[in-house]
């Protein structure tokens, strides 16, 4: 396996959030089901993710979350999942790391492993990723 490194941008195609903690006083639970396209070094269309967040208060938090990728990266085409895990401060800002799901590469993608990290800041379209990976 040769370690490569490659790039790429997301853009925010549809977020829809809803809250899951009820009224009960403290810090808030919510999930997202978020559509994501990427271009660049990794390319997908309509990516499927869902978020939980956690609201530890108005705009700081964490979250953790899972998204299925189906298009190519550098050229190898396939579909593979990636475990999120983040934080969002006062200002907007978001901040996560991502990580190939073992095993769940497939076609030319299979036996992909690797991880990658962004930041996200408020009104950003496109979103610059790096991602370090094995084939």
């Amino acid at each position: 396996m040769t370690a490569r490194t490659t790039t790429a941008t997301f853009t925010g195609v549809s977020w829809e959030e809803k809250e899951v903690s009820g009224s009960a006083p403290g810090p808030r639970l919510a999930r997202a089901s978020v559509v994501n396209d990427y271009a660049g070094g990794i390319e997908a269309k309509g990516t499927s993710c869902e978020y939980t967040l956690t609201y530890v208060n108005g705009t700081v938090g964490v979250f953790s979350g899972m998204e299925r990728l189906t298009g190519a990266v550098d050229g190898r085409e396939g579909s593979f999942v990636v475990r999120q895990s983040g934080t969002f401060d006062e200002e907007g800002v978001v901040r996560c790391t991502v990580e190939v799901v073992p095993g769940s590469g497939t076609g030319a993608l299979a036996g992909l492993a690797g991880s990658g990290e962004y930041e996200a800041r408020p009104g950003q379209r496109e979103v610059p990723v790096s991602f370090a990976y094995r084939l």
